[in-house]
């Protein structure tokens, strides 16, 4: 009976014109909303998110609207009586009806599934947080006409009934709203939000389905459509009638409800049936981060700081913060403790965060219709570790996008990955307060390859001495896990020589180019395969042998941070400028990301050495490198280190209100060469690019606005899909990337060196050698960049790794400065050894470990640049600086915090698209609407035509 009920009202509603209206004004305000009220295009992100943020408010007009003649129309003709007499359970009735309604909202949605499916054709559309926003968005249209049901039982006119459900639906969505629940604190402020509809749609909106709220809405549900067959049930008993019967109805019907509601509490504290449906799981604790805590030796705290009085739009992401707090709690497995503290309510608290680790409330400007005020709030995550402790403020966890002058999209980072990089810092710092063997796992052994005391010049025989002790003092400390041994390479008839020449490319050390005696003095470690060189130190004493040799067991040891050398231009401070343009690029973005995670050492390589503590090379916009400065970056990757340059064939800055590009010499383009990589003095232009922001200024009535034009910019080079090296796990979590002002890289790499392309321009990009970089566009606001000889895909992004060979095999080591006279060796030999002067040789052949990455942009990880290229999204472009991130973890085999870092940051931008696409796009989606409408009518038409066939092939027979 249940069917025949159901399919009578959707016939009835699909009868006339109104039930098509109402289907109609639905799809038209939604598409209204999100391509002209929430901007589509303006933000630039490939989600559906405004549709479903606005999913709550329109729901509650549409399940009134399918409701209020359900029962209202019954009562008003005088059917309801009937309706409670036949033998047809009240239950079958309610359930009919509820169906029907709950289809027709069903038909609603589905009528707007080209929406995701049109920004999935025009970006990388998440489609987790989509499933359960349809999902979220039926369960909360049934709690919605569950709530229609019970009102039209209650009244006889359908405007009523349209008013008081509306009013009664809009109350449960207002109560999880911040208007309500900034009113209240505490316990009452949690209790609003856990009712409201509106809050408990945004958590599943996010792309999260968690049993709590999805049983939220079924309670919500259960409890109208049991008080609605209730309010049927009354209308069957005449004055007095039984009783006991009545009184039966009331106790069950009552147990039933509260049971339903009750079951909301006992829920509350279960926070493991759940599931994450995003794109990268953004919102689960991830193996990586259970890995960090699994190597905890003593208990952790993780102190969440949150205030219940703050900003409007920090308030959704508090209840969000704390139950990620929580998951980590579960995952510690007893060795995490986590505490949720307001300071506003325990003083002393309060005073240990200020004073002890520098925790300080943030000042809010906030206002509504009676005042505004300023309030100070808490935003903030501790994590402390034996001594150790690690502080995220508001401006580590929140991210905020500026979409207009008053619109602001407040969301949080990646809060995984800030957490348990700061767990992996304390836990660090703490275990490398032990000695440096407690963190080795396998045995190191250090092979010195010394010559005899009586070729080495007499400071490096007393360092030879010296070095003995340290051994001893290492050995005694490491016990089992550390050996030494020195080998005299000119034994054996220099059997030793030729093969550390062959296997490390080691060759003899002089003091000065015309020094005749030769020598070796070559410090290693090894463990396995791995072999590290340890410099000789410049101070020659045995603190700085000691220290060189605890540097270079670290590159063995698990849980100590690694160490970057950043070699950049030097710029002036900002006090100094006067006003204009710094002449070098700024990379403090890149720097301020590294240093969360690795020890970031800044030098720029004029002593022709690289520090002995870098466990990576990084090489940013090189100028005029010196003889010296290139030696220092060709030994160190003769060492088996990884170097990392960014460096374009062209030095491009605004001059006078225009762009300049000027070929410039960076000192290495001789070095790259013989490493097999040419970066040609040209540009790449692409069609697929990034736009160029240009401000502009516009009138309107009297009153100046300052808006961003996005032009289309083939320099901006946006590597994506085929173009990027997917499978590499530098790239892991990265699906675009955009370099400024590329040059094409050509290789030709040796037999001994893998090449790997890494990022390439598409198949439709060509090369230009104009220097004229400025903007190009018509009247009509098109470009005016034509492709220009021949095209097609060009490197701006190169891995090589194995063996290389040195540049300066041949030239010798230009640190070997000529005397100003040159002494007979013949009667000057026993003069004045004391001053060695520098000690220096020439490594000719690379270990098999050493990695070279080149790409071909001086600019794309400038601050500057990332500015530009974010600015469509009001924020700083991230994906640059990710990707160095994981090439330094990737490089020191660290790759644990690749995963979390990359957990949410897929690319969601759109492609730039100008103002007719955009149009067009939106008419699609207008025509698609009406034609889902005209063909649910035709579907139902059709049915009403072959029913009405059957009734009358029935009445011909009857008769």
């Amino acid at each position: 009976m249940i069917r025949q009920i159901h399919s009578k009202e959707l016939n009835q509603f699909f009868a006339s014109p109104i039930g098509y209206l109402f289907l109609g004004a639905f799809l038209v305000a939604t598409l209204f909303i999100f391509f002209w009220v929430e901007s589509f295009f303006a933000r630039n992100i490939a989600d559906v998110r405004p549709m479903f943020e606005w999913l709550p408010v329109l729901l509650i007009f549409l399940s009134a609207a399918l409701t209020m003649r359900m029962w209202s129309e019954e009562r008003r003709s005088g059917t309801l009586e009937f309706v409670v007499t036949v033998p047809v359970s009240t239950a079958e009735f309610v359930l009919g009806k509820f169906l029907a309604c709950f289809v027709l909202l069903a038909i609603a949605l589905c009528l707007t599934l080209p929406l995701p499916l049109s920004v999935v054709l025009l970006g990388n559309l998440d489609w987790g947080p989509v499933v359960a926003g349809y999902i979220a968005a039926l369960l909360l249209g049934g709690a919605y006409i569950a709530i229609g049901l019970f009102v039209s039982a209650k009244t006889d006119s359908q405007i009523v009934s349209l008013i008081s459900a509306a009013g009664l639906c809009g109350l449960f969505y207002l109560l999880g709203t911040e208007t309500i629940v900034g009113l209240f604190g505490g316990v009452v402020r949690d209790a609003l939000v856990a009712v409201g509809s509106g809050s408990r749609f945004d958590a599943i909106t996010r792309g999260v389905l968690d049993l709590r709220d999805l049983y939220f809405y079924v309670s919500v549900l259960a409890t109208f459509l049991i008080l609605n067959i209730y309010a049927l049930e009354q209308r069957k008993w005449a004055g007095g009638g039984d009783r006991g019967g009545q009184q039966g109805w009331r106790m069950a019907c009552g147990l039933l409800v509260v049971n339903v509601l009750l079951a909301n509490v006992w829920l509350a504290n279960i926070n493991v049936l759940r599931v994450d449906m995003t794109q990268g799981q953004i919102y689960s604790i991830s193996a990586s981060t259970k890995g960090y805590l699994g190597q905890l030796r003593e208990p952790l705290l993780i102190r969440g700081y949150f205030s219940a009085k703050t900003h409007p739009l920090l308030s959704p992401l508090v209840p969000r913060m704390k139950d990620l707090l929580r998951e980590y709690e579960v995952a510690g497995g007893g060795k995490v403790r986590v505490e949720l503290v307001d300071p506003a309510d325990d003083p002393e608290l309060e005073n240990e965060a200020n004073t002890k680790y520098g925790i300080r409330a943030i000042p809010f400007q906030v206002a509504d219709r009676h005042q505004a005020a300023l309030v100070n709030s808490y935003f903030d995550v501790l994590v402390l570790y034996g001594d150790q402790y690690e502080v995220l403020g508001f401006r580590d966890l929140i991210e905020v996008k500026v979409q207009s002058e008053t619109d602001l999209d407040v969301q949080l980072k990646n809060p995984e990955f800030d957490i348990t990089r700061s767990i992996k810092q304390v836990l660090y710092g703490f275990q490398g307060g032990n000695s440096i063997f407690a963190n080795i796992n396998d045995p190191v052994e250090f092979v010195g390859y010394i010559s005899s005391p009586d070729l080495l010049p007499q400071p490096l025989v007393e360092l030879r001495q010296q070095l003995s002790g340290v051994l001893a003092d290492l050995a005694a400390e490491g016990g089992g896990n550390f050996s030494h041994q020195m080998v005299e390479p000119e034994a054996d008839g220099n059997a030793v020589a030729q093969q550390i020449a062959d296997d490390y490319g080691f060759q003899p050390m002089a003091t000065s180019l015309f020094d005749t005696r030769q020598f070796y003095f070559y410090l290693t470690l090894k463990q396995d395969d791995v072999v590290v060189q340890i410099p000789i130190p410049e101070d020659m004493t045995p603190a700085g042998l000691k220290r060189g040799l605890e540097e270079g067991l670290k590159r063995f040891a698990s849980g100590l941070l690694k160490t970057v050398v950043v070699a950049k231009p030097a710029s002036l401070p900002p006090h100094m400028l006067q006003g204009q343009a710094p002449q070098e690029h700024s990379f403090a973005e890149l720097e301020g990301f590294l240093t969360s995670d690795f020890n970031v050492v800044n030098n720029n390589l004029s002593s022709g050495q690289v520090p002995a503590e870098a466990d990576l090379l990084m090489i940013l916009d090189p100028t005029d490198f010196s003889a010296q400065q290139v030696f220092a970056v060709d030994q160190f990757l003769m060492k088996g280190g990884t170097v990392v340059v960014a460096s374009g064939a062209f030095d491009v800055r605004p001059t006078a209100g225009t762009l300049t590009a000027t070929p410039r010499n960076t000192g290495l383009q001789d070095w790259l060469g013989h490493q097999g990589v040419d970066i040609q003095q040209a540009f790449v232009m692409d069609p697929q690019n990034t736009a160029f922001p240009v401000p502009i200024t516009r009138q309107v009535g009297g009153f100046t606005f300052q808006d961003m034009a996005m032009l289309d910019y083939p320099y901006f080079v946006d590597v994506r899909g085929e173009g990027i090296a997917g499978d590499s796990p530098i790239f892991t979590g990265i699906q675009q990337m955009t370099l400024s002002w590329p040059s094409p890289i050509t290789v030709s790499a040796g037999a001994e060196v893998k090449f790997t392309p890494l990022l390439q321009s598409s198949g439709d990009s060509w090369q230009t050698e104009g220097t004229n970089v400025m903007p190009k566009v018509d009247e009509q606001g098109l470009s005016e960049f034509k492709p220009e000889g021949e095209q097609g895909a060009q490197n701006v992004g190169v891995l090589l790794e194995g063996t290389f060979t040195s540049y300066f095999a041949e030239k010798g080591s230009p640190l070997l400065a000529a005397p100003e006279s040159q002494k007979a060796r013949d009667g000057d030999e026993a003069g004045d050894e004391a001053d060695l002067g520098v000690v220096s040789g020439v490594i000719s052949k690379s270990a098999e470990s050493a990695r070279l990455l080149v790409f071909s942009s001086s600019d794309f990880l400038a601050d500057q640049t990332l500015q530009m290229v974010g600015s469509a999204t009001g924020t700083l472009y991230g994906n640059s600086v990710q990707m160095m991130a994981n090439i330094v973890d990737w490089a020191l085999e660290d790759q644990s915090l690749i995963g979390i870092r990359a957990r949410g940051n897929f690319n969601r931008t759109l492609p730039g698209m100008p103002a007719g696409e955009q149009e067009t796009v939106e008419y699609i989606n207008y025509g698609l609407a009406l034609l889902g409408v005209l063909g649910v009518s035709l579907i139902f038409r059709q049915r009403r035509q072959a029913r009405a066939a059957v009734y009358n092939s029935w009445f011909k027979e009857a008769s």
